[in-house]
């Protein structure tokens, strides 16, 4: 895990939004161990009691499960619960910000889809 932080959030929070990044990434399956406390303490230079923070809103979120004696490991279900969340955020908090644009740009849906990852021609943005 990345240790740079940003200061407009706490740490565990940060830590607890990049497992949820790993898992909705597929980097973190169902099933699968969460890196150990400790390992992700030296990591990321952070104090272990931040990293266990960060673990327990997981499993308050029912996320990960603990296993006595083995670990945090991934719930089944996890990623589809988190989808649902993730689509859900981006409907009501950023899709109205988005459309907005869309809107005030004059853009339909040909354009949009004529080159997705492209900018539509026309917009002063090509590359000789």
């Amino acid at each position: 895990m990345d240790p740079d932080w940003n200061d407009g959030q706490p740490i565990y929070r940060q830590l607890r939004d990049r497992v949820v990044a790993m898992i909705l990434e597929g980097q973190l399956k169902e099933g699968d161990p969460l890196p150990s406390v400790r390992n992700v303490s030296a990591d990321s230079r952070v104090n272990p009691l931040t990293v266990l923070k960060a673990y327990q809103q997981l499993a308050d979120d029912y996320l990960v499960e603990k296993r006595r004696g083995l670990g945090m490991f991934v719930r089944t279900g996890a990623h589809a619960q988190l989808m649902k969340g993730e689509r859900e955020k981006f409907l009501t908090e950023q899709w109205p910000q988005v459309l907005a644009t869309i809107r005030r740009l004059g853009l339909d849906a040909r354009e949009l889809l004529a080159r997705p990852g492209e900018p539509p021609k026309g917009t002063g943005d090509e590359r000789a």
